[in-house]
């Protein structure tokens, strides 16, 4: 069973898979594994802002943070319209309320105002919303067309490809179900970019005219050059849009990174906007910890990728849902380990917690040792499982069995995930 967490994406690789010399063949082979990658996202305005390096038409837009910069930036766009935007990194604003078209400076005050004063709530936010602290101000276009454009690794062809669409501002989701036929799929035969007889396809496809499909061709040149030379694990424009004059302009625009190559670019890196993201797992990355807040009450806490992964699987196997990813790593400390639980128990969603541990480099004393610290600081009032095997696993049980702490100790995997679901469910 997998999760539903969207971060939950199939990357088990260091650096893209476009990047590499040899094919990665057992992404066909295992349909049903979890491979981890953790993603940053920038906003909007900042995905413009890269494509807009690489040759990619955007309007006109200042970025502010009151009603009153809102106001100003209307003015100063100089056009009878504008659009006021919400930047968050979730989509569906529109349907929250958070793009707004303003005909007055007035106008873009007062919905700045409305956008900023509450949470935002979209499908990918969930009813709690998300607070807005940035907005973009940007002109109005005269729009005659509206298509779709996205860049991404297609890990069955393993090569990038182009995704077009003339169902341009609907979800792409949406579309794969109801229209497939309507996406077209060009995958690209050179990691330089496009060449020209794909552009020519894909503009063909979309029904451009010459002088339109001109506009296209420079635009998708600098569209997938950027995606590809950053290492965007998605590079998106949706609408793409043709105005009457037939100029092609990205009117939206939405980039993702694996941060596993952020280290090739730090000037992305940079664009990170810690505002936008879980506190626990900002707060776990600093501590050098892998840490992805997922929606059931089960806490988990794991050394290595797979485990974790198998983890999961195997509590959701008996019937729960694991609260969180958590990795604590082949060589973490004590302090770590402590850091691993406090962050575990934060979440008031968690009824119970399986400490689940092969140790290798991973010593199971130091994990105890954890384990008996982080709980001589946080009353612990929920059920604990704990699950120790491998280097100095009697150690490990002997110091967890001396500390007077209760909790319930299992040598098997299964009855482990088994227990603990159990005791989540109010079980004894």
């Amino acid at each position: 069973p997998q999760s539903h967490n969207p971060r939950c994406i199939p990357n088990a690789q260091k650096q893209p898979i476009h990047r590499l010399s040899t094919p990665i063949v057992p992404y066909r082979n295992l349909p049903r594994t979890i491979y981890l990658e953790i993603l940053m996202k920038v906003h909007e305005y900042q995905a413009k802002e890269i494509l807009a390096h690489h040759g990619v038409p955007t309007p006109k837009g200042k970025v502010v943070q009151t009603p009153e910069e809102a106001a100003h930036a209307f003015t100063e766009l100089g056009g009878p319209v504008a659009v006021v935007k919400a930047q968050v990194h979730a989509g569906g604003r529109g349907k929250g309320g958070g793009v707004r078209l303003v005909r007055s400076p007035e106008e873009a005050s007062e919905a700045a105002s409305a956008i900023l004063e509450k949470p935002l709530v979209t499908p990918q936010t969930g009813p709690e919303g998300c607070k807005v602290q940035k907005l973009l101000v940007e002109e109005g276009l005269d729009i005659a067309t509206e298509l779709y454009l996205g860049l991404v690794l297609d890990r069955a062809e393993e090569a990038p490809v182009v995704m077009a669409s003339t169902e341009g501002g609907v979800e792409i989701e949406e579309v794969a179900q109801e229209n497939p036929d309507k996406i077209l799929k060009v995958h690209l035969s050179s990691l330089d970019g496009i060449n020209d007889e794909e552009t020519s396809r894909l503009a063909k496809g979309l029904g451009l005219g010459a002088e339109t499909a001109e506009s296209f061709r420079t635009l998708l040149q600098g569209f997938v050059k950027a995606g590809l030379s950053l290492d965007s694990s998605l590079c998106e424009i949706n609408p793409l849009v043709v105005t009457g004059s037939g100029n092609v302009i990205a009117l939206d625009a939405k980039m993702n990174f694996d941060d596993n190559a952020l280290f090739r670019h730090p000037q992305i890196a940079d664009l990170r906007d810690l505002g936008e993201e879980d506190p626990d797992e900002v707060e776990a990355g600093k501590a050098g910890l892998s840490y992805i807040k997922l929606d059931g009450n089960i806490g988990c806490m794991v050394n290595g990728a797979g485990l974790a992964m198998g983890t999961m699987d195997i509590i959701k196997h008996h019937g729960g849902e694991p609260a969180n990813f958590l990795d604590v790593g082949g060589g973490a400390d004590k302090d770590q380990v402590k850091k691993a639980f406090q962050i575990i128990l934060s979440d008031p969603k968690v009824q119970a917690v399986l400490v689940n541990i092969f140790g290798g480099i991973m010593k199971c004393d130091t994990i105890a040792n954890g384990i008996l610290g982080a709980l001589t600081e946080i009353e612990m009032k929920i059920p604990l499982v704990v699950r120790l095997e491998g280097t100095n696993v009697d150690k490990g049980k002997e110091i967890l069995r001396n500390s007077g702490l209760e909790l319930t100790a299992a040598d098997d995997f299964d009855e482990a995930a088994r227990l603990v679901v159990k005791l989540a469910q109010g079980g004894k």
